[in-house]
């Protein structure tokens, strides 16, 4: 199967991807120590109304990020 590589902002509810990398250094050390390593397995759980947060499941619990975070994020997605 085909993969795309998008931002985690961009996912749709219940899609699953795999972490790639980040596009911002500073934050990616934060994310790093919330468990969002590269290779790492996510699935998008659940969108505010307007986009911001996004939760997601990684590593067996629920983690919530800003838009502006999750934008920062690249997910290799299996389409």
């Amino acid at each position: 199967m085909p993969e795309t590589v998008r931002t985690l902002s961009s996912m749709r509810k219940g899609q699953k991807g795999v972490i790639d990398s980040f596009t911002d250094y500073e934050l990616s050390l934060k994310l790093l120590e919330m468990g969002c390593i590269p290779g790492e397995l996510i699935e998008v759980i659940r969108i505010a109304p307007l986009g911001d947060p996004i939760a997601i499941s990684i590593s067996g619990y629920m983690l919530g990020l800003r838009k502006a975070e999750a934008s920062t994020v690249r997910v290799r997605i299996q389409e």
